[in-house]
């Protein structure tokens, strides 16, 4: 009994300590953009964001914001909806592959992205010179119409997701049901598959916005380009340029943040009004309606137009600058060149500086992340306590907030006078970043392996008189292994590439990958900012192919 309670103890306490590690690395972040957007010249001043925003012209970007993640969930659910439905309910399910590829315009940095529309889109761009007779589209295409398709096109994947797994525990039962009744398709939609979608929906519809309102690359390459201002871009103009205005950066990224919240709750009370139980003891089926041949090749058809807009055109236009001796001459093959490769990957040269620092700060914030997310996920185990769900909700917090926010905390909290570790300006400022910013990938994945093991398996050894440090050494570790090798394999590669933290507190004249990108792309260097997107995104898929094969190796080997 004593040793059963001296467990209970050291559980309770480890608990407690995880929580102060969050409030540490997440709430005080948060906490301080509050504090110093209401504090200022040394008086409190609770009106000081909504000065900020009256004063100014402030309100019309954050309308602007607003009203683009509102579009941008209109497009992706233009572009997700009919796909989940074909992956569902055509025999285009069946192939599996379609659905890492279907995730390739997700891993694409955006910044990227926005960068290979730029050129193809462009006067004299790639469209241009492969269809003269189309060059009318670009000057459509530099607006605001083409600013949501670029990010809809990015984060369309969140939303497929989520829709297509609805749509799989819908099953065929009701639908079939009622064309039997004779309901045509478009009334069965209306009446059974939508309410019942409306749940998932509503997850993906707050995910796209946040995204959308917190994305950064799109608005500062595409959006600077056409003129259109968000808050994400106002606050890095704050924060980056002479003079320097932190008053002002914290009353934005306060505003930004309390819409992200807001935004949240509401997608939370939708979730508890609209969520029904679809999955019974007699299990789930797909419809065994038959689609018509014409509609099999009409759903191959959109299938393959959205991967050509989503993926081809914009990785063509990236591999295309990447080989062009002279932009001048254009698409020609006495133009192409394999030199700026060669100029990048030559030892000590800046480029190849700026690929080593990526490499090597995404691989320590990678590891540190996948030790403190196993340990709060393994603390969390499934929410009983209200200790454990507030564990849950200050782990995942980064992913509900936009990053420039939780950036713009960290600068506050770690540049702050009464911080005994000078870690601001440093390597470990940005590892500490890193690490913030993307350790709910690793609590989710561990999260996921962690709650499909069946307590008994804890229960046996304990039984057998095992201690838990061997209980978690030789029965829980060998079963999360997975989700934690996915926990860090997402964190290695998206912070491998990311852009608004490494902009904002990178030490000086140190650079990755990601801002030698921007940088370049800045200065006119075309051809050399991507060649490097190139490299890095050709390790980064190598690095999760090398994965894969492991992962399924180690399957059959376990078979």
């Amino acid at each position: 009994m004593k040793y059963f309670l001296q467990q209970r103890q050291f559980k309770i306490w480890s608990m407690v300590l995880a929580l102060l590690v969050l409030i540490l690395l997440i709430v005080v972040p948060l906490a301080e953009i509050f504090i110093q957007s209401v504090y200022r010249n040394g008086q409190l001043q609770w009106s000081a964001p909504f000065r900020t925003l009256a004063d100014s012209d402030m309100v019309s970007v954050l309308t602007a914001s607003i009203w683009l993640g509102v579009c941008v969930i209109l497009g992706t659910t233009v572009l997700a909806l009919p796909l989940a439905w074909v992956m569902v309910n055509t025999r285009l399910g069946q192939w599996r592959w379609l659905e890492i590829v279907f995730l390739i315009p997700f891993m694409t940095p955006p910044y990227i992205g926005s960068m290979g529309w730029i050129l193809f889109m462009q006067k004299n761009g790639y469209l241009e010179q492969l269809a003269p007779g189309l060059a009318g589209l670009g000057g459509a295409f530099f607006s605001f119409g083409g600013m949501v398709a670029i990010m809809s096109l990015h984060l369309f994947p969140f939303l497929y997701l989520l829709l297509r797994g609805a749509l799989e525990r819908i099953g065929g039962n009701m639908e079939e049901a009622a064309a039997v009744m004779g309901a045509p398709f478009l009334y069965r939609f209306r009446r059974i598959v939508a309410p019942l979608l409306l749940s998932a929906f509503g997850m993906g519809a707050m995910l796209v916005f946040v995204k959308t309102i917190a994305e950064f690359g799109t608005p500062v390459t595409f959006g600077k380009r056409i003129g259109y201002e968000v808050m994400t871009s106002e606050i890095h103009k704050y924060i980056s340029s002479w003079p320097i205005d932190f008053g002002k950066a914290t009353s934005l990224a306060s505003v930004l943040l309390t819409t992200c919240l807001l935004v949240w709750y509401a997608q939370s009370l939708v979730n508890r009004k609209y969520t029904y139980g679809l999955v019974g003891g007699k299990g789930v089926r797909r419809s065994s309606m038959r689609s018509s041949n014409w509609l099999q090749w009409s759903a191959g058809i959109y299938v393959f137009l959205l991967l050509l807009v989503s993926i081809g055109i914009p990785y063509f236009s990236i591999v295309a600058a990447s080989t062009m001796k002279l932009r001048g001459i254009g698409l020609a093959w006495n133009n192409f060149t394999l030199d700026f490769y060669r100029e990048l990957l030559s030892w000590n040269s800046p480029s190849m500086k700026a690929l080593m620092n990526s490499l090597w700060l995404s691989l320590a914030a990678s590891t540190i992340a996948v030790f403190l997310g196993t340990w709060f996920a393994v603390l969390i185990e499934r929410s009983r306590t209200r200790l454990q769900r507030t564990i849950d909700l200050f782990s995942l917090l980064p992913n509900t907030v936009p990053g420039i926010v939780l950036v713009v905390g960290l600068i506050l909290l770690w540049n702050s006078p009464w911080i005994p570790i000078p870690l601001y300006n440093t390597y470990g400022m940005v590892i500490l970043t890193y690490v913030v910013l993307f350790v709910p990938y690793t609590v989710q994945y561990v999260k996921s392996a962690f709650t499909q093991i069946d307590p008994s398996l804890f229960q046996a050894g304990q039984v057998f008189g095992a201690k838990p440090g061997y209980i978690f050494r030789r029965v829980l570790l060998p079963l999360i292994v997975p989700g934690m090798l996915a926990g860090w394999m997402m964190t290695f590669t998206i912070a491998s590439r990311e852009l608004v933290g490494s902009l904002l507190i990178m030490p000086p004249s140190v650079q990755t990958s990601a801002t030698y990108i921007y940088a370049q792309f800045e200065q006119g260097q075309v051809s050399l900012g991507m060649a490097m997107a190139v490299i890095s995104v050709g390790l980064t898929t190598i690095l999760l192919i090398l994965l894969e094969v492991l992962g399924s190796k180690r399957k059959r080997n376990a078979s």
